[in-house]
């Protein structure tokens, strides 16, 4: 398997599929059970009957390591192995008492929730060798094939002991040490511990040792259990049974009614991953290098392909020092001490006028004259998009319980760009408000209908939307945004998500005194809002904007896991 050859500098196989699935790792984070644990207001109940299913796990750990060492053929493998099991026989034993010294007692009686069962059936079957897709089944003969089942059930382990680590870690980040109350701070600091990173670690390590050997089909199948593992966990956590209220998911908090949702995107590098303004480049040089091949004259495009690229050169490194110039010129001289929307509105009233005068100058520098419209269409349709980001999009719109709204808000400059981007995928048809290209015939003419040019015009589209939508019952608006043009809407918005953030934003959003905060932050300190009953639910001009690292975050915010 090519994608996992070894380098210097890039680790083991286990540390490279954690960082491949990391991303569905903090989906965990916007659990109601993760959210509330964090905030210290969960349940006890609740936390006792996570902490009862230990006990499966730790059974099914112990056969595991158990098998896996029958199939090590290295006798310090063999070693390493068992140590791992006698590790888990002691946790096993001393478990009653561990919880005693967190603060808790455990129930007498506990049962194996299904989410228990489908993650240690899986671990057992892993380790007896029964694993999906392998050839030649059944058929152990030299200690390398015993090898590589032992590490198949490592496989089935080590992701698990990774994602308590981690998700302890960012738990552990959250609390205010001075100012903590969380009754579960002692079994966080447990996972956090030097001996379980040195535990995690030591079966990372094995696993990769195990794996040196194995050939590229094999390594597929480690990949395959390994994110399969993931998943089961995940899955447990999702599934742990919460009685209190809760501020995430957003789907699950408004229900039974239903959930009333209306989600607002940027387009340009917070949907898709290129710049739409680069790729109408790049059609409009095609179809002028086209015409300087066939050596005829064309009434749409009036100048040589190697003239055009100059020219998007120039007006592209113009736009850019220029917007950078703007920006530091409406920076107010000393920060804002506190949140001033009114001051930020004047500011980007300036930055409007200077997108109004960029747009004037590409359109009369002739570049966007004699774009095909099908040519437009097709680069639209191949466009990439961010990870995850239809997926979203596309259950938000496709869950019955749901009622919800996709609105896009971008300066992009082909309307017909964004929906042909949308139409290659199952998406229903999406509100697309953008500015559009004229056409003669199916040439485009040079000419833009403007629309969309600056915060004001996005902020304006915004509240039009909002006006037109029932107000008879519990409505969320969110905003998914990164630039300085999304900046009044994503305040505005009751929930204002930042995602691939720009430098502008940053800057402006920190002398004008918006707060920028990790979304898992947010969600914990109105976690804890919501159990002293001081918070009724999200709301717009707080002056916060949360910032997530991917399209995944984004998906377990709204619609769980």
């Amino acid at each position: 398997m090519e994608g996992f050859q070894a380098t210097p500098d890039d680790g083991g196989i286990a540390k490279r599929l954690w960082v491949k699935f990391k991303n569905e790792s903090l989906c965990a984070l916007y659990t109601p059970f993760v959210v509330c644990l964090a905030s210290g207001t969960l349940d006890s109940k609740s936390f006792l009957h996570c902490i009862s299913q230990d006990v499966y796990f730790l059974q099914a750990f112990a056969h595991a390591y158990e098998l896996a060492e029958d199939y090590a053929d290295d006798d310090e493998d063999k070693e390493a192995i068992r140590v791992m099991r006698k590790r888990v026989l002691r946790k096993l034993k001393d478990q009653d008492d561990l919880v005693r010294e967190w603060g808790f007692e455990l129930p007498e009686v506990s049962t194996c929730d299904s989410a228990t069962v489908r993650y240690t059936d899986f671990l057992l079957a892993t380790a007896a060798g029964k694993v999906e897709g392998e050839k030649g089944r059944g058929k152990i003969v030299t200690p390398f094939e015993k090898t590589r089942l032992a590490a198949y059930a490592l496989s089935a382990i080590a992701p698990c002991m990774r994602l308590y680590s981690f998700l302890s870690k960012e738990i552990q980040a959250v609390l205010v040490p001075e100012e903590s109350t969380n009754i579960y701070e002692r079994w966080i600091d447990c996972l956090c511990s030097e001996s379980f990173e040195a535990n995690a670690s030591r079966i990372e390590d094995l696993l990769d040792k195990l794996s040196v050997t194995l050939t590229g089909e094999e390594l597929d199948v480690v990949e395959k259990l390994y994110h399969q593992a993931m998943k089961l966990e995940l899955e447990f956590i999702a599934a742990q049974p919460i009685t209190q209220s809760t501020i995430t998911p957003i789907s699950q908090v408004q229900e039974p009614a239903g959930c009333n949702l209306t989600l607002f995107c940027d387009f340009d590098m917070t949907c898709s991953a290129v710049d739409s303004s680069a790729l109408l480049a790049d059609v409009a040089i095609i179809a002028a290098a086209k015409t300087d091949l066939e050596d005829c004259e064309s009434p749409y495009v009036h100048i040589s392909a190697a003239d055009l690229r100059a020219t998007w050169s120039n007006l592209s490194s113009k736009y850019i020092e220029e917007y950078e110039q703007c920006i530091e010129s409406i920076r107010p001289s000393e920060t804002v001490g506190r949140f001033d929307y009114e001051g930020l509105c004047k500011a980007l009233v300036q930055l409007s006028d200077f997108e109004s005068r960029a747009n004037d100058m590409v359109v009369h520098s002739g570049v966007l004259r004699g774009l095909s419209q099908e040519d437009i269409k097709r680069v639209g349709e191949h466009l990439i998009f961010q990870n995850g980001c239809k997926n979203v999009l596309q259950e938000i719109l496709g869950r019955e319980n749901m009622h919800a709204d996709v609105h896009i808000l971008s300066y992009c400059w082909s309307g017909d760009l964004i929906r042909s981007a949308f139409s290659s995928g199952a998406l229903p048809e999406l509100n697309v408000h953008s500015n559009e290209l004229p056409y003669e015939g199916s040439v485009t003419t040079g000419d833009m209908i403007k629309k969309m040019e600056s915060p004001m015009d996005k902020l304006q589209a915004f509240n039009d939307i909002l006006k037109s939508r029932e107000n008879n019952s519990k409505h969320t608006t969110v905003y998914v945004g990164g630039s300085v043009g999304d900046f009044l809407c994503l305040l505005n918005a009751d929930v204002g998500i930042v995602i691939g953030m720009s430098a502008g934003l940053k800057r402006l959003g920190d002398q004008f005194g918006v707060s920028f905060v990790p979304l898992f932050s947010g969600l914990v300190t109105k976690q804890r809002e919501l159990a002293e009953g001081s918070c009724s639910g999200w709301t717009g001009m707080s002056g916060i904007l949360y910032t997530v690292s991917s399209w995944d975050e984004i998906h377990a915010f709204i619609l769980g896991l």
